[in-house]
Formats: C-alpha cells, structure tokens, sequence
C-alpha cells in the first residue's frame, strides 16, 4: 500500500510543479500572443492559474500529510517539507491576497478594461506582484522536483 501513497505524492508532484510551469510559461504566454483581445486572454489565463492554484493547495496539502505521516517528526527537518510549505504559503498569498485585489481592480473598471482605465498603474503593479509570486513558486517547484530526481 505504501507504493500507492508514493506514487500518488510524485504524481501530485508532477501535477502541481509541471501544470505551474506549463501554464505560467506556455499557455498564458501563447494566449497572449495569439489572441487579439487581451481582456479575454487575461481572463483565459487567470482562470488557468486559479486551476493551478486549487491543484497547488490541495497538492501541497497531501504532500506535507504524506510526509509527516511516512517520516513522523523527521519530516519537520527536511528542506523538502520546509520547501512545499513556502509554497502552500505563497499560493494562499497569491490566491486569497493578490488575487482578490486585481479581481476588485476590475471589478471598479468596468465597463471599461482595467487596463484602459484609471486603475491601470494599480493593476499593473499588483500583477507584478504575482508574476513575482509565481516565479519564486516556480523556482522552488524546480528545487523539488530536481531534488526528488535524485533521491532515488
């Protein structure tokens, strides 16, 4: 039976830090480039990334159950339980504290597009601030999975 929980932890693995990259570094950028209407190409992409962000806390969730409960307390002193926690917390960051702000953002836009209206500049900066969010949760998906690669 423990072959089945390791093999679910490196499928949600895969799932959460392939699907982050493949969205955030692929499809958002073609949908930007092949779509002449930016506003639905914004829309297309943040639904993909709320979708990433649900696999993410629900991944990063069963990994650090999965962890303590394989390892017990030794789990707390692993960089790669410590990883997946920064991880789960800059997603609820990005997810419940930036989003929130850029949907409000357009929300006092309209009818106009946010990016053609007065709010412009807020919208900008806060999406910079999630660019930055995802960056740095791609950087450390990169850390884990270059890191489960070698433990075996």
């Amino acid at each position: 039976m423990r072959r089945f929980w390791d093999g679910l932890a490196g499928t949600l693995l895969v799932l959460w830090i392939g699907g982050m990259w493949a969205i955030g570094y692929l499809a958002a950028p073609v949908l930007f480039a092949a779509l002449d209407d930016k506003q639905l190409a914004g829309s297309l992409a943040g639904r993909l990334f709320d979708w990433m962000a649900w696999i993410g806390i629900a991944a990063a969730a069963y990994l650090l159950v999965y962890r303590i409960a394989r390892d017990g307390a030794a789990a707390l002193k692993t960089l790669f339980f410590w990883i997946v926690a920064l991880m789960l917390a800059l997603i609820l960051v990005a997810q419940f504290g930036v989003q929130p702000i850029l949907q409000g953002l357009k929300d006092q836009a309209m009818p106009q597009a946010v990016m053609q209206s007065v709010f412009a500049d807020r919208f900008r900066h806060w999406h910079g601030v999630s660019s930055i969010l995802h960056l740095i949760q791609s950087a450390l998906g990169l850390v884990l999975v270059w890191r489960a690669g070698l433990a075996r």
